[in-house]
C-alpha cells in the first residue's frame, strides 16, 4: 500500500519553510526507493507546530513538528512512516489537545485532504450539500439557511438567509454571487486557510447560493497579497468545472452556475461590500451610499448576494446535516460555530473553530496559552484594527455578537490579537486613527477629515497641550465618526480609541510618543 506523507502548502506554513521540507521529503522517498506519495495539504491551523508533517498509517494520521529540512532524514531513519517515535513526534494528529478541543464544521476537511482532489473531497462527505440542493426548490434552500441561524462571518453578523431571500425575490434577468475574500483585518487568516486548504467547500457554498437565489454567475474577490490562495482557487475552479460542479447543468441538474476569481489592489476599504463592488466593476474602491442595497442593485446594478468566505463555506454542512443540526451549536442569536484566529503575542497561535459561547479568557489563557513572551496579558483586540481593546476585567465576555456589543466591542472576522503588559494603549489609539486616515476612501468627511484630526489630537495629548480638553475633543471626534461615517471604516474606528481611553486611562499621560522612530 502506498504511504501518504502530508506537508502543507498553506502560505503560513510555506513562510515557515514547508516548501523546503517538502523537497527534502520527496528526495528521501526517491533515495530510499519507498512506496510513498507526497501530498501537499492545507494547514491544520496550529502555526507554532508548522511545518507539521503527517503520515497516514493503519492506525490513523500521526504528526511531527515543527520540522526543518535537516530533520527529514532522521524522521525516515526513525521509521516515522509507521508512526514511530521521534523527538518531533506529536502522536495521533486528532489527539493534539488544541485540535481535539475544537468543533470543526466549516473547517472539517481543511488540513486533511488534498485541496485539489475532488475524490478526496467527496470521500469526506464533500458535495453532499450541493447534491441535496440541486433537488430542492430555491425557496426551500433559503428557508433552510435562514432557519439555521447563520449570520455573516465577515463583521456585521447580518442574517445570511435574509440577504438571500431579498435577492431571491428580486426581479432581474441576471443575478450575482460575490464572495468577499478581501481579508484585511489584522490577526485574521481563516479565509486564506479555506481558499488554500479546502477550496471546494467555498465553491460548493457559492454554487448553493446561486441555486437558492437564481444567480448564475459568481465572483470571488480577493487581494493581490494572497498569491497562493489565488492559484489554488483558480485551479480548483477548473477542476470543479471539468467535474460538472460548475458550468451548465451542474451535477446534471437544471441549474447553471459558474464563477471566477478577481483580484483587488489591496485597499482595506474594499472589504466593505459596496467599495468591493465598485472595485469589481473596475472603478475606484469608494463606498456607495445605501440605499439602494446591493441585494437589489449590486454588481452592475443587478441583485447581488455579497457574503464572506466563512459564511459561504458554512452553507454546505447546513444543507447536508440540516438547519437544526447547525442551530444546535452556539448561544443566543449566535448560532453554529465560529473559526477564531488567535494571533499577536500568544503562545499557541492559530485557528480554533468552536461553537459560540467560550469566554475571551478561556480562548486567550486556556486555548492560546497566554503570551509568547511569558509576560502578563494586558489587552486583547478582537475584530481587526477597528476592534475594541478589552482589558482582563472583560475576559468573562462570551464570544457572541450581542455580548460583545453590550460591552462596546465587536467580533468582526473573529481575529484575536493579544498584547502583553508592555503595550502602550495611547500609541494603539493613535495607530487606529492613523490607519483610518491612510485607508479612508475619502467619500465622507467624518472619516476622511476626522481621522486626521484624531491623530493630531492624540499627539497633542502626548505633548501635554491641554490634555483634558484634548481628551474631550477626542471623544467628540469619535462620536462624529461613529454616527456620521458612511461605512464601518470611519464608523468603527472609535471602538479601539474609546476602549483605550476607557479601560487604560493611565496611558493617556503627556510624554514623548517617538512615533517617527518606530
Amino acid at each position: 500500500m502506498t504511504i501518504k506523507i502530508y506537508v502543507p502548502l498553506d502560505s503560513g506554513s510555506i513562510a515557515l519553510g514547508a516548501d523546503d521540507v517538502a523537497i527534502a521529503v520527496s528526495n528521501e522517498i526517491g533515495a530510499r526507493n519507498l512506496d510513498a506519495k507526497l501530498v501537499r495539504n492545507g494547514s491544520r491551523g496550529m502555526y507554532w507546530l508548522e511545518p507539521m508533517v503527517e503520515v497516514e498509517t493503519p492506525n490513523g494520521r500521526f504528526a511531527y513538528g515543527p520540522v526543518t529540512p535537516k530533520d527529514v532524514a532522521s524522521l525516515f531513519d526513525a521509521d516515522f512512516i509507521a508512526g514511530s517515535d521521534h523527538p518531533l513526534a506529536l502522536g495521533p494528529t486528532e489527539d493534539i489537545p488544541f485540535l481535539k478541543k475544537q468543533t470543526r464544521l466549516t473547517f472539517a476537511r481543511c488540513g486533511i485532504i488534498d485541496p485539489l482532489s475532488i475524490e478526496d473531497y467527496r470521500a469526506y462527505e464533500g458535495f453532499a450539500g450541493l447534491d441535496k440542493a440541486v433537488t430542492m426548490k430555491p425557496a426551500d434552500i433559503v428557508k433552510q439557511v435562514t432557519d439555521s441561524g447563520l449570520r455573516g462571518r465577515g463583521g456585521a453578523g447580518f442574517p445570511t438567509g435574509v440577504k438571500w431571500n431579498t435577492v431571491l425575490g428580486a426581479e432581474s434577468p441576471q443575478k450575482y454571487i460575490v464572495c468577499n475574500a478581501d481579508e484585511g483585518d489584522s490577526g485574521t487568516f481563516a479565509d486564506r486557510m479555506i481558499m488554500e486548504g479546502e477550496p471546494f467547500v467555498l465553491i460548493e457554498g457559492m454554487a448553493i447560493a446561486g441555486i437558492a437565489t437564481g444567480a448564475t454567475k459568481g465572483y470571488l474577490y480577493t487581494r493581490s497579497e494572497y498569491p497562493d490562495a489565488i492559484r489554488v482557487m483558480e485551479e480548483a475552479i477548473e477542476v470543479a468545472r471539468a467535474g460538472g460542479i460548475l458550468g451548465k447543468n451542474i451535477l446534471g441538474s437544471e441549474y447553471d452556475f459558474d464563477m471566477e476569481v478577481r483580484t483587488g489592489a489591496g485597499a482595506y476599504v474594499c472589504g466593505e461590500e459596496t467599495s468591493l463592488l465598485n472595485s469589481l466593476e473596475g472603478k475606484r474602491g469608494v463606498v456607495r451610499a445605501k440605499p439602494p442595497l446591493p441585494a437589489l442593485e449590486g454588481f452592475l446594478g443587478r441583485p447581488t448576494v455579497v457574503n464572506n468566505v466563512l459564511s459561504l463555506a458554512s452553507v454546505p454542512i447546513i444543507m447536508d446535516k440540516g438547519a437544526e443540526f447547525y442551530r444546535d451549536f452556539g448561544m443566543g442569536r449566535s448560532r453554529g460555530t465560529i473559526p477564531i484566529q488567535l494571533a499577536g503575542n500568544i503562545k499557541f497561535g492559530g485557528l480554533f473553530e468552536t461553537a459560540f459561547g467560550l469566554t475571551l479568557g478561556e480562548l486567550v489563557d486556556d486555548i492560546g496559552g497566554g503570551t509568547a513572551t511569558g509576560r502578563p496579558v494586558r489587552a486583547v483586540q478582537v475584530g481587526g484594527p477597528l476592534g475594541a481593546y478589552f482589558p482582563r476585567d472583560l475576559f468573562d465576555t462570551p464570544f457572541d455578537y450581542e455580548e460583545f456589543a453590550k460591552r462596546d466591542g465587536l467580533i468582526g472576522h473573529a481575529g484575536i490579537v493579544v498584547f502583553d503588559d508592555s503595550v502602550d494603549l495611547m500609541k494603539q489609539a493613535r495607530f487606529a486613527m492613523e490607519f483610518c486616515a491612510i485607508e479612508s476612501c475619502g467619500k465622507c468627511t467624518p472619516c476622511r477629515i476626522g481621522a486626521v484630526r484624531g491623530v493630531e489630537t492624540v499627539d497633542k495629548i502626548a505633548k501635554g497641550e491641554e490634555p483634558e480638553a484634548q481628551i474631550e475633543l477626542l471623544h467628540d471626534l469619535c462620536d462624529t465618526m461613529k454616527f456620521g461615517s458612511l461605512c464601518a471604516l470611519g464608523g468603527f474606528t472609535p471602538y479601539p480609541v474609546l476602549s483605550a481611553l476607557t479601560h487604560f486611562p493611565e496611558d493617556f499621560k503627556p510624554r514623548a510618543l517617538d512615533i517617527a522612530a518606530e
